[in-house]
């Protein structure tokens, strides 16, 4: 599991788009946010920069490994 810091996500509508952008790709088996801690860990057998990308493009910034 991959656990990514986040930064950016302020509600649950943040977590929810986080969380759609990461499942949205293949290789993605689940995604989990924790809102508190501003963090999303990954399933799966997605690399990371694939990862990162989605998160970026959904419009937060990834400012490392949790």
């Amino acid at each position: 599991m991959l656990t990514l810091k986040v930064s950016g996500m302020t509600c649950g509508h943040c977590a929810q788009t986080v969380t759609k952008a990461v499942e949205a790709l293949p290789a993605v088996e689940r995604a989990l946010v924790d809102l508190n801690a501003g963090e999303v860990s990954v399933e799966g057998k997605a690399d990371e920069a694939t990862i990162r990308q989605a998160i970026e493009d959904a419009g937060y910034e990834v400012t490392g490994q949790a």
